[in-house]
C-alpha cells in the first residue's frame, strides 16, 4: 500500500475511535494491505480492495476465545 494510504488510513481510525494510540503501519513484503496497532498490540489487517474502479478498505481483526475472558 502507498505511504499515502496508509496516512490516510491512519487518520480515519484515529478520527473515528477518537483515540490517538492507534497506529496504521506497512506490512513487510506486502503491498495490498496494511496493519493496525494500539500502541504495541497488533490489532488486524486492513486489505486494499479494488474492483470494477471502486476502491474500498476491508479491516479484518480476529479475537481469540481466551481474549474475551479478560
Amino acid at each position: 500500500m502507498k505511504p499515502d494510504e496508509i496516512k490516510k488510513l491512519d487518520g480515519y481510525f484515529k478520527r473515528k475511535f477518537q483515540n490517538r494510540s492507534l497506529q496504521v503501519k506497512p506490512r513487510p513484503r506486502k503491498d495490498d494491505s496494511c496493519e493496525l496497532y494500539l500502541d504495541d498490540e497488533f490489532l488486524g489487517v486492513i486489505y486494499r480492495d479494488e474492483d470494477e474502479g471502486e476502491l474500498s478498505y476491508n479491516f479484518s481483526m480476529a479475537i481469540l476465545d481466551i481474549d474475551l475472558d479478560e
